[in-house]
């Protein structure tokens, strides 16, 4: 009779079915279906942070040099971020919550028509063009209308983001997406929770529901289907009740191979990676509380601007702050257990990824 399933497998499965072996930057956007992006740059950007784990080689900003010419799109998903094409043509076309009175849609008619005969528009050549003005965003700043109006022809499916400059989305004209019949609308949602499913698993079902509530935000049009559809990827799952919380996964996979077991290193982990996204679940793997804070107070931060969780084997055991000064990487580290592990082995492995992360960052070590 197998033995029951436990707490500790789930972790170690948890890590070792998202820290896969490195590959290739399409194959590993392919095996994470999604990649939340995120501006800040603390020491790099969130998407940059996730991908130097999964991506043999890779350098801070590649994927935003290479998106250009890979089979990908940035745009809404649970959050924001990078996706392959055909996921992004399953939310499609999308009907938002806000609806565009005739003034507006005439002004985005306007300037799809402007980015149809540029080919491709950065945001200043459009804000120069029709001079749309100012607008309130939503956290209480100024911003220019044209971006705001941009955004939200991104959101409708009219432009697609063709590349950055300097970080600035460059915007062409999308490709035009088919309106699926019900029955297709079924399979789509199913086929969009079985990759959120796929991405974060093992999942609380509280974690589930969750994420199926943010879907809402790249479906909205569906949002009705939403209960339904969550019900049907419960019974699509591989299930099981542990530590009195039902667990979720991809059919076909074993959450107690002996093939999970950890790792002998240390990772640095973006606030946004797939092992520590769920802090539900992060607080029951781990004991603790991380919290993002840089968009909290200084003087109330517990762990820093950016902190960094620090995985150790399969414990994370810490944090960490990492900033470029005077060309060298600096690592400020702290431990939920108030020091580090006094093994030779573990400052060994911190140093290892120190390396590792001055390399991806192209600094000094």
């Amino acid at each position: 009779m197998p033995r029951a399933l436990q707490l500790d497998d789930l972790r170690r499965y948890a890590i070792a079915r998202s820290l896969f072996a490195p590959t290739t930057l399409p194959r590993a956007i392919e095996r994470l279906g999604f990649v939340q992006a995120d501006p800040l740059r603390a020491p790099a950007r969130a998407q940059d942070l996730t991908l130097r784990h999964r991506v043999s080689g890779y350098a801070a900003g590649e994927l935003e040099r290479r998106y250009p010419r890979l089979a990908i799109e940035e745009d809404f998903f649970v959050n924001y971020g990078f996706l392959p094409r055909r996921h992004l043509a399953l939310m499609h076309p999308r009907t938002p919550r806000t609806v565009w009175d005739a003034a507006r849609w005439k002004q985005a008619h306007e300037v799809l028509a402007f980015v149809q005969e540029r080919g491709a528009v950065h945001p200043r050549e459009v804000d120069a063009q029709f001079a749309h003005g100012k607008t309130r965003n939503w956290f209480g700043g100024s911003s220019n209308a044209s971006t705001q109006l941009l955004d939200g022809m991104h959101y409708r499916g009219l432009l697609r983001v063709a590349r950055r400059d300097a970080g600035v989305r460059v915007y062409t004209v999308a490709h035009g997406h088919e309106a699926p019949d019900d029955a297709d609308v079924h399979a789509r949602m199913d086929e969009l929770l079985d990759l959120v499913i796929a991405k974060y698993a093992p999942l609380p079902a509280a974690s589930l529901a969750q994420l199926a509530s943010l879907l809402a935000g790249g479906v909205p049009q569906w949002r009705g289907e939403r209960a339904a559809a969550l019900a049907r990827a419960k019974r699509r799952a591989a299930r099981d009740r542990v530590g009195g919380v039902d667990w979720y996964w991809p059919s076909g996979e074993n959450p107690a191979s002996s093939r999970h077991g950890p790792l002998e290193r240390v990772y640095l982990l973006a606030p946004f990676d797939p092992v520590a996204w769920d802090r539900r679940r992060f607080e029951q793997f781990w004991g603790w509380a991380y919290r993002f804070e840089a968009y909290t107070p200084a003087p109330k931060r517990r762990y820093g601007h950016y902190a960094l969780p620090l995985l150790w084997r399969d414990e994370v055991i810490g944090w960490a702050n990492a900033a470029v000064q005077a060309g060298r990487l600096q690592l400020e580290c702290g431990y939920i257990s108030g020091r580090a592990p006094r093994e030779a082995a573990f400052r060994r492995a911190l140093e290892e990824e120190r390396s590792r992360m001055a390399g991806f960052l192209s600094v000094a070590d």
